[in-house]
């Protein structure tokens, strides 16, 4: 499948005061293919909003190439194009962020309204587009309500109406669920997937959770100080994490992290590990910490386990406390490891180790 954003290279450098310097992305090179639900994630100040800013030129790169829907928009080798040509461009690319930004003094349907005065559409035209959009999230009922009068997520439901006035190709969610509870995050989530089947609608989510990227994702890049460390698709990534961070944010839970802070880490003794197990759907169903003792000799304690769907597969995640000898834990990782079982170590400070 054909890659509807390229990013290759690019860099955004900040200059907030005299010789000062703020390397806020540095040479990411990110790649989206159509159709994509594609999860850049990440703690705050990791450079994800900076970076994907730069897809819709708001963000201008310092350097490096972006090319969206086939049409180069920056090159620092060669001309850009014209900002008529860009506010074309940017047409085709929604936005959706944490804060809504609805206009108080106006309707639901007059919000989504708002987005098409640019159209060629008639007003009797433009109207019954953003009705339509209103019954595609699910809004109907609410259109000639004020903001005001509606929830948090049906704000929300209003903003990514708002967004696909233009009939976009992409759709970037800037942190759009960080202020939704828990609930309400996951039936937009549930509506952003729908619209990515229903309208072929390639979209960005940029997120610090990595529950939101689960739910919906099919790929997945993890970003820290202004680079992308780890990506590829959330299976992979998710069962087989090659960095620190990435191993924290697939199997950091809260709830594993709390259970793991609570257990005294440096009481273990020479004879006992710290093991994180990640396993996928054809072997979710085994007694891990049983097999384990009859084929290894080892005592297996477990302190947090976990199955999760993800992709429409379940996941389970383990963490667990082996005590044998070395001879024993090396049996008993083979073991694991034939049975295509993820095992990362984590050591007395917390810290995920392979």
């Amino acid at each position: 499948m054909s890659d509807i954003i390229a990013l290759d290279h690019v860099d955004v450098t900040f200059h907030p005061e005299k010789n000062q310097e703020v390397k806020a992305v540095q040479d990411v090179s990110l790649h989206v293919a159509k159709g994509d639900v594609y999860g850049v994630v990440g703690y705050s100040g990791a450079g994800k909003s900076t970076l994907v800013r730069t897809i819709n030129l708001l963000q201008k790169p310092t350097q490096g190439r972006i090319e969206v829907n086939g049409t180069v928009l920056f090159d620092d080798q060669k001309q850009q194009i014209s900002n008529k040509e860009l506010q074309e461009k940017r047409r085709k690319i929604g936005m959706i962020f944490q804060h809504f930004n609805l206009l108080d003094e106006t309707t639901v349907v007059e919000n989504v309204m708002f987005a098409l005065k640019h159209s060629k559409l008639k007003e009797k035209e433009v109207q019954a587009k953003a009705e339509k959009l209103l019954d595609l999230v699910g809004l109907s009922d609410k259109a000639k309500a004020f903001p005001a009068q509606l929830s948090g997520g049906e704000k929300q439901r209003v903003a990514i109406a708002r967004a696909l006035a233009n009939d976009p190709d992409i759709l970037i969610s800037d942190e759009a669920t960080s202020a939704l509870d828990p609930q309400t995050t996951n039936q937009i989530l549930d509506l952003l997937k729908d619209l990515n089947e229903k309208l072929s609608l390639t979209i960005v989510l940029i997120t610090h959770e990595m529950d939101a990227v689960k739910r919906v994702a099919n790929k997945i890049a993890v970003m820290e100080y202004g680079k992308i460390i780890e990506q590829g698709t959330l299976h992979d990534i998710y069962l087989k994490p090659q960095q620190e961070l990435t191993r924290q944010f697939v199997g950091g839970s809260l709830a594993a992290i709390d259970t793991l802070r609570a257990y005294n880490l440096e009481q273990l003794s020479a004879s006992q590990r710290l093991y994180q197990l990640v396993f996928s759907a054809k072997n979710v169903g085994e007694s891990v910490i049983i097999s384990l003792y009859k084929e290894c000799g080892v005592d297996v304690s477990m302190l947090y386990g976990n199955v999760e769907v993800l992709g429409n597969e379940p996941v389970g995640t383990l963490f667990v406390i082996v005590e044998g000898t070395d001879e024993q834990h090396a049996k008993a990782l083979k073991y694991l490891k034939e049975k295509e079982i993820e095992v990362t170590q984590i050591d007395d400070r917390g810290i995920w180790h392979d």
